[in-house]
């Protein structure tokens, strides 16, 4: 079996983003990178599913060289190959998606395994986009999986309770938190992604649908206001809350 997870390089949720000059993009100085956490989900989904089955996986993204350091930690995981779809060109979803279904057409995965979103811009978009330019299944937010005899079922969460969907290989899944717990990475894994090379590979290029015309910090929380400790202060607060808050 093959099975190829897309993942993304993101900024480290605990770093202090700054507006780029541009007033477009972020500012990269002094920004710790990580690998998106829901992309976790994915690669320990694909590596159980290898663990079944057999095969090979491959972790891939799109980006520049400093992608190859995310790319690294899947393979100290326990990825077998990485692949760096090399560009350093500004992309929407749908850019992105495209150049990704386009070279996963050339690998013929069984499986394309994502997390459910980055967290960079939480667009939710990539894997859906994916599935649809490679026309193939897609299954979102899985929180199960179950795979045998060409068939996999996959328990997904919808608004109010799970919903369970089965189809065949291959197919592309949108993985969410719970469903499984990632490993992480050995030092024998460690030692290993340092020997293991990186395949640069020139994607598609694909003109944007989307432009980004600005992005802006959201504005400065106001300082909080104590009106009173008793039952006394519901007047004000009721006052408050309409009149300044204007939310009743």
């Amino acid at each position: 079996m093959k099975l190829v997870v897309c993942i993304n390089h993101v900024p480290d949720t605990e770093t202090k983003v700054k507006i780029g000059t541009d007033g477009k993009t972020i500012d990269p100085s002094g920004v710790n990178y990580m690998l998106s956490p829901y992309d976790e989900f994915a690669i320990e989904a694909a590596l159980k599913l290898k663990e079944q089955f057999g095969g090979e996986t491959y972790a891939m993204s799109l980006g520049s060289d400093v992608h190859k350091e995310t790319l690294r930690k899947t393979l100290a995981m326990g990825i077998d190959k990485a692949i760096l779809l090399k560009d350093t060109a500004m992309r929407d979803s749908f850019s992105i998606a495209r150049a990704l279904a386009d070279e996963l057409k050339r690998m013929s995965p069984d499986c394309v395994l994502f997390g459910k979103q980055s967290i960079d811009y939480s667009g939710e978009q990539i894997p859906g986009l994916v599935a649809e330019f490679m026309g193939l299944p897609s299954v979102s937010v899985v929180v199960k999986i179950d795979a045998k005899d060409g068939k996999i079922t996959c328990e997904r969460e919808i608004e109010g309770g799970h919903e369970i969907v089965e189809t065949s290989f291959p197919v592309v899944i949108a993985a969410q938190k719970g469903l499984n717990e990632p490993r992480y990475p050995s030092l024998k894994g460690i030692m290993a992604a340092k020997t293991k090379p990186i395949e640069d590979r020139q994607p598609t290029a694909v003109p944007i649908v989307v432009e980004t015309i600005s992005i802006q910090k959201p504005a400065a929380k106001q300082p909080g206001k104590i009106v009173g400790t008793d039952t006394s202060a519901i007047p004000e607060l009721v006052r408050l809350l309409h009149e300044e808050a204007k939310v009743i």
